[in-house]
């Protein structure tokens, strides 16, 4: 018999890991889906709902080939939130996303994070090109976009999320 196995990286920064998706991070996963925090990404969702798109973040990587991890305080490990590269039906090119969790927000958290999955889509992904995709509405991860240099690139719509603003990070050369 043979397998194959996600083989998802890890990325360590300052404060953070980025890994894989646990069992154990179903908890704060779905409390985090279940909310009304959710709302920017097709939420609030039901438990199972979330439970099935936990598998989907370890599934992205097995069909694309990169995907988004947990992101995860490095002394406790505890789940902070998500971030990485999404690319799914009716996505206009790959997007670096980035969701946290109620406890994560105000630190810089989703900075950090999102700097090192850019880093790791340029580096050893070779991308050259990045968006995110950001709800009209939702001002922290318009901030953090402004913050990170991207730079306003038009809009799509799309069939479940509504108008999302199209950002377009700076290329690995800027």
């Amino acid at each position: 018999m043979t397998t194959d196995a996600a083989l998802i990286p890890v990325l360590e920064t300052e404060r953070l890991r980025l890994r894989a998706p646990r069992a154990s991070d179903l908890p704060a996963y779905t409390a985090f889906r279940t909310s009304e925090r959710a709302r920017f990404v097709g939420g609030p969702y039901t438990e199972t709902q979330a439970e099935q798109q936990l598998h989907a973040i370890a599934g992205h990587w097995m069909i694309r080939g990169f995907g988004r991890w947990i992101v995860a305080d490095r002394s406790t490990d505890m789940p902070l939130g998500i971030v990485g590269l999404f690319n799914p039906v009716h996505w206009p090119e790959p997007e670096l996303a980035w969701s946290l969790f109620e406890q994560a927000e105000g630190q810089g958290i989703a900075f950090e994070a999102a700097q090192a999955a850019r880093a790791h889509a340029y580096g050893p992904l070779g991308m050259t090109t990045l968006i995110s995709c950001v709800a009209p509405a939702n001002t922290r991860s318009l901030a953090l976009i402004r913050r990170m240099g991207g730079t306003e690139d038009g809009s799509f719509e799309h069939p479940e999320y509504g108008t999302l603003y199209i950002w377009r990070h700076p290329g690995p050369d800027a």
